[in-house]
């Protein structure tokens, strides 16, 4: 392929062995993170582990595929991780959605709320350009507010969102009522 990627990862060859990994074994749980009383999902042991991360990607991949995207928009920071890698695997392109003042250039900021107050996120003006289908990732879906901020920013500029996806969703708290196009994950917690 010309950037130092095999064509295709020889774990991925083995095919249904594959396909019956519970990712759920790699991801860490950290209790009262970053606060007490929460329970963080850490997926540094999920990218730690190079078998299971290449099956996220694949799900992942099988997941989007069907989206034709040409853009894949990771949000800060987590979904970059997601992201990036999909979009070599699919063949499109990668963009970054920000948190106010990290992205160089113009920008197009979005505000919205939160449960605890309220936060800005920015994409740079001419990362999208209009009519591109688009897939928003981050690498895990709680109650949805920064995942429906980040898709409505990208159409804000443009962009057709034409699906999202998540490693993790954490279905006991419903964020994927608040989204407005069709919502994949590879993992769920149901509590």
């Amino acid at each position: 392929m010309g950037r130092g990627i095999p064509a295709k990862l020889p774990e991925l060859d083995r095919g249904k062995a594959w396909g019956a990994m519970d990712l759920k074994k790699h991801i860490r749980g950290v209790p009262d993170f970053p606060k007490p009383g929460i329970l963080f999902y850490d997926i540094s042991t999920l990218l730690a582990h190079a078998g299971a991360w290449q099956e996220t990607v694949r799900r992942l991949e099988a997941s989007l595929k069907p989206h034709k995207p040409d853009l894949l928009v990771g949000i800060e920071s987590r979904g970059f991780l997601v992201a990036a890698p999909l979009a070599l695997e699919l063949g499109c392109g990668f963009v970054m959605v920000r948190k106010k003042g990290k992205l160089p250039g113009a920008t197009i900021r979005f505000t919205y709320e939160l449960e605890y107050g309220n936060d800005t996120i920015e994409i740079q003006a001419d990362a999208i350009k209009p009519g591109s289908r688009v897939v928003v990732l981050d690498d895990l879906l709680a109650t949805g507010g920064t995942l429906a901020a980040a898709i409505k920013l990208c159409r804000q500029v443009g962009g057709d969102v034409v699906a999202s996806a998540c490693i993790i969703e954490l279905s006991f708290l419903n964020g994927r009522k608040r989204l407005d196009v069709p919502f994949s994950s590879i993992v769920s917690y149901d509590s």
